[in-house]
């Protein structure tokens, strides 16, 4: 995808397979990896990224979206095990552009493309995000875009 390429993205997470899997799925893009905590807080602080994708579990990723908010770079999450409804609701609340299970990992390209085309046009991708998988956020927890629509902020999707 046209989109996709020469964007500079950090991915981090603690499981070396992911991050190669990650690597491998977005290979026309520029790939920069974190697998902790302290050396993703130290490239977010100090490199500049088109886009962070973070894992939550394992590398505090809530406090990494708050680094990435400070150093205005956008942000999404990346998860499996913390797909619950509290950390959906929190990463709105700081910000995350979207919330991308690892079981969708293989429809990562397009959902990254959808994340850069909606900052292109000043918008998250959490609709286009509950459009495409709203399957698995319906069967996991129970929510459908109509009902979660109203805790965003005008303008915000």
């Amino acid at each position: 995808m046209k989109i996709l390429e020469e964007k500079r993205i950090l991915v981090v997470d603690d499981e070396p397979d992911v991050l190669e899997t990650v690597t491998d799925l977005l290979e026309s893009s520029q790939i920069v990896t974190a697998g902790s905590f302290e050396d993703a807080r130290q490239k977010i602080a100090e490199e500049s990224f088109d886009l962070v994708l973070l894992d939550i579990m394992g590398v505090n990723g809530f406090a990494l979206l708050e680094a990435c908010r400070a150093a205005k770079l956008p942000a999404a999450m990346l998860t499996a095990h913390a797909l619950n409804i509290e950390s959906l609701n929190l990463a709105v609340r700081l910000g995350a552009l979207s919330f991308l299970p690892k079981e969708a990992l293989h429809r990562l390209p397009e959902l990254v493309a959808e994340i850069f085309d909606g900052l292109e046009q000043g918008k998250t991708h959490w609709k286009k995000l509950f459009q495409r998988l709203g399957h698995i956020f319906k069967e996991r927890l129970g929510l459908l875009w109509e009902d979660e629509s109203s805790k965003f902020p005008p303008n915000y999707y």
